[in-house]
């Protein structure tokens, strides 16, 4: 084992957290640490984020996750996940914003002996809103679970009030209603009426999570649509928009030869261009 590396590897880890500790510190003067998820659990709080102009630049395409998903694979990333595994609540609903995350886990105590015991409620989603900022999109991971709520209206109410993007969730959501009624944007595998409340706690926000076995780094563009929901690596999200500008245009102008009739010859040059 090369010590050096595992030295180098533990002072960036004592960087972050000593990071961690200034921001923490800083946003809790500022009235902005709810202080359900204690300190430790919090793995940073500033994220880099990609800038508005760029993330605009995706909601103006027809078909985001279609055009994205494609170029993902063209980088050989692993980063789309298909609506037959997460689907929006509102249908037409769209969200494109950078991650911030959430992984919870089960507890291993009943749900009714956790009630009679008085537990803490350990799942929390106020401390992500507020250490947010307007355009951010949580995910939030409780591994795909069916069963109960990883969220529900009440947290949908706080992240719109604190402008969040939307929320996309690898577990179930509740209060189907009211998320429809207040128009947020929610994505999740499934929908539930059963609390979460006493089955799960919240063991680590803005790490890496799994969202249908993808990676989810915080920061990363979280893209999403009626076909499925994408995950774009930070440093790829300018790139990525502008090969996806320059696709929706070749496949625009292959639109109008089709509808006006173009001879196959004149349509043949252009045809699955961008994979040669």
């Amino acid at each position: 084992m090369d010590l050096s590396n595992v030295e180098a590897y533990n002072e960036e880890v004592a960087a972050a957290r000593a990071q961690r500790d200034k921001d923490y510190e800083e946003y809790e003067k500022a009235g902005r640490i709810w202080g359900l998820v204690p300190r430790e659990r919090i793995t940073k709080i500033k994220i880099d984020r990609v800038p508005k102009e760029i993330i605009d630049r995706y909601y103006a395409l027809e078909d985001m996750t279609t055009t994205v998903s494609d170029i993902l694979d063209s980088y050989g990333i692993d980063g789309a996940i298909s609506s037959s595994h997460i689907k929006p609540v509102v249908p037409g609903s769209k969200i494109v914003g950078p991650a911030l995350t959430i992984r919870n886990i089960p507890v291993r105590k009943t749900p009714t002996q956790g009630a009679h015991d008085h537990d803490f409620i350990a799942m929390s989603t106020r401390d992500i809103y507020y250490i947010g900022e307007p355009g951010d999109v949580l995910v939030s991971d409780f591994g795909g679970n069916l069963d109960v709520s990883n969220m529900g209206g009440q947290s949908c109410t706080v992240g719109k009030s604190c402008g969040f993007a939307g929320n996309i969730v690898n577990g179930c959501c509740r209060d189907v209603s009211s998320i429809r009624e207040m128009g947020y944007p929610v994505f999740s595998v499934g929908t539930t009426q059963i609390t979460g409340k006493f089955r799960m706690e919240c063991v680590e926000m803005n790490g890496p999570i799994t969202l249908c076995g993808k990676l989810v780094e915080p920061g990363d563009l979280m893209v999403a649509d009626d076909s499925g929901v994408c995950i774009v690596p930070y440093e790829l999200a300018e790139t990525v928009i502008d090969q996806a500008e320059e696709i929706a245009a070749s496949e625009e102008r292959m639109r109008e030869l089709i509808e006006s009739k173009a001879p196959i010859s004149e349509l043949r040059p252009l045809f699955r261009s961008r994979y040669k």
